[in-house]
């Protein structure tokens, strides 16, 4: 880096919450947003990676009207705000190009296909567009699948307080791998490198987020800012976590998770070098572009705030009330209904949806049959109190029992089919009132198989997919002691929380009867499934053998339910469905040759 005095840009991020093929009304959150930028002061202003499609958009790529829809849409953009009186304004924004087929299976020119892009607007126009370089291939990420890489780091230089600045434009996944845009960066002698994202949440990424954007800093020798999106979008969901990081690894700037926010700070960065290099200069092309922008000087300092950090507990809270709220409001739906059966995971999963919609937008339903206990009845009732949820009561035994009457059925199948019969009662209030129906199974029963197709896994979206049934207790007893510090109702009664955990679904019946102390469970688990440590590994990490082969049994067993079942959001490194992907018929058993 260049000597040269420092200038001031005023930057600002917008860590919003754009929907998947809704461009114009993405259109309208850049255009908004835009103006509360510019009455900000500010010189340039970024939106997240795919902010105009939405992220990800997974097979839609491969729908030429909709890559159509996307660029065409990105050049109205532009001129809209020209129209709007925001052309002078520099607007990154992030969208869906392509410079060739988009089809894996049609004829291809090298090189050329479907790109994760980016552009600069400004002056009515498309000023110059990047073509994302680091294309991930692992977890929740096929975009080996879907695009095709770019080569070259774009620079734009913009008019700052005091002069020029050099910034280049990168998105997610360039931050992520060394070499690449920002050793470019750093060769180009930029001031700024801006990273748009669409990064998923999990537990504690937020942890990992600020020393590699302080790695990259430091190799471009250059201020960071990274923006990520937030929202959700089916399984996924983007927690945000926007900052701005210096070249000496300084944190300027920290945008709070699971909130939309307009992050606008002033940047002491360095004149533009006049001299940079541009061309062919090692990892990548380097070109530059540069932007009339006229900006206005604002003696007010605007520095950026640095928001706390939470516990895990209120973490994976606001990952799941935001997914819930964000799945239901973008498919349309007004009202969610649930079964209560004054356990614990209902409970948890109806404080969520009382969180993310509020009471009047939640139906909890008790279906209690000839075996539930008094204490689940009454332990229901008192949650739809706290809560203020609606709540209704349909006994199942009269059902179960004209089933009974036409049908010989005995043991498991009589267990079972009191599960189904709930929900078909669940079904039937979705059809005829339009409720989604929440079910409420956690990840460790989804691992093992511990529920009944088409009974308690029945509905059309599971918040506690990814959670470990000791995180469930965990987090219900986190969410009370919340309402607690906040003179609140704890909305989940105690007698769920310590209860031993039942289906009751025959006399007696608790968990234990058919799995291991759900401690003792999940420890297996989490190396097995978020792992995938094999059975030696197992053993040799110290689990019980016996329990291991137990559970590993079961675990196999159990793929064919887990692909039927429900959407749910992703909390964890390795949740069921876009992260493990497993064969339903496979005869390969851990332990066996």
């Amino acid at each position: 880096m260049t000597s040269a005095p420092n200038v001031r840009l005023r930057i600002a991020l917008a860590q919003v919450d754009p929907t998947v093929g809704d461009i114009g009304g993405n259109a309208a959150i850049v255009r908004d947003v835009s103006r509360r930028a510019a009455e900000a002061g500010a010189h340039l202003v970024a939106f997240p990676e795919m902010m105009l499609t939405g992220y990800p958009v997974e097979d839609l790529v491969f729908r030429s009207s909709f890559v159509g829809a996307s660029t065409t849409g990105l050049a109205q953009l532009a001129t809209d705000l020209q129209a709007e009186g925001l052309g002078d304004l520099p607007v990154i924004v992030g969208y869906l190009d392509a410079d060739g087929p988009t089809r894996p299976d049609a004829d291809t020119v090298p090189g050329r296909g479907a790109r994760n892009a980016c552009a600069v607007l400004h002056d009515g126009r498309v000023v110059t567009r990047y073509f994302k370089h680091h294309l991930p291939n692992y977890g929740v990420f096929d975009e080996d699948r879907y695009f095709v890489p770019g080569d070259t780091l774009r620079v734009v230089r913009v008019n700052a307080d005091g002069g020029p600045v050099d910034v280049a434009l990168t998105i997610c996944e360039d931050i992520w791998q060394a070499g690449g845009p920002f050793t470019a960066a750093g060769q180009a002698r930029v001031g700024l490198v801006v990273n748009i994202n669409g990064s998923p949440y999990e537990l504690n990424k937020d942890d990992v987020r600020l020393p590699l954007v302080q790695r990259r800093a430091r190799e471009a020798n250059a201020t960071v800012a990274y923006l990520n999106m937030v929202g959700a979008q089916d399984e996924l969901v983007f927690d945000g976590d926007s900052m701005v990081v210096a070249p000496d690894g300084t944190l300027l700037a920290r945008a709070p998770q699971f909130a939309e926010q307009l992050v606008v700070l002033d940047l002491d960065l360095p004149t533009a070098d006049l001299d940079a290099p541009h061309g062919a200069l090692g990892p990548m092309r380097i070109a530059r572009t540069e932007v009339a922008n006229r900006p206005a000087y604002d003696t007010d300092r605007r520095r950026g705030d640095i928001a706390e950090r939470v516990t895990d507990e209120a973490e994976i809270w606001q990952a799941l009330v935001l997914g819930l709220c964000d799945y239901v409001r973008k498919n349309g739906f007004k009202t969610v209904v649930l079964g209560l059966s004054g356990g614990i995971d209902s409970a948890v999963v109806a404080a969520i949806a009382v969180d993310a919609l509020g009471p009047e937008r939640v139906y909890g339903v008790s279906m209690p049959s000839g075996y539930s206990s008094e204490h689940s009845r009454d332990d229901a009732a008192d949650l739809a109190k706290r809560t203020g949820l609606n709540y209704l009561t349909e006994p199942i035994e009269p059902m179960v029992d004209a089933f009974l009457a036409n049908m010989a059925l005995s043991g498991l199948a009589v267990e079972n089919l009191q599960a189904r019969v709930r929900g078909i009662i669940l079904m039937a209030h979705s059809n005829q009132d339009g409720h989604l129906v929440l079910t409420t199974g956690n990840k460790s029963e989804l691992a093992v198989g511990y529920s009944t197709l088409y009974g308690d896994s029945v509905g059309g979206f599971n918040p506690l997919k990814d959670v470990p049934k000791t995180m469930v207790w965990q987090l219900a007893r986190w969410r009370n002691a919340d309402a607690a510090r906040r003179d609140a109702v704890p909305p989940i009664p105690e007698n769920s929380i310590t209860k031993p955990p039942s289906a009751e679904l025959r006399p007696g019946q608790v968990d234990s009867d058919s799995l291991p102390e759900y401690d003792v469970l999940d420890a297996v688990l989490a190396d097995y499934v978020d792992g995938d440590v094999g059975r030696d590994g197992l053993l040799a990490a110290g689990h019980d053998a016996a329990i291991v082969d137990r559970v590993l049994r079961m675990v196999d067993l159990a793929e064919y339910k887990r692909r039927q079942s429900a959407p749910g959001p992703k909390i964890s490194i390795k949740a069921f469905g876009r992260d493990r992907r497993l064969p339903i018929t496979s005869r390969f058993r851990e332990g066996t040759s």
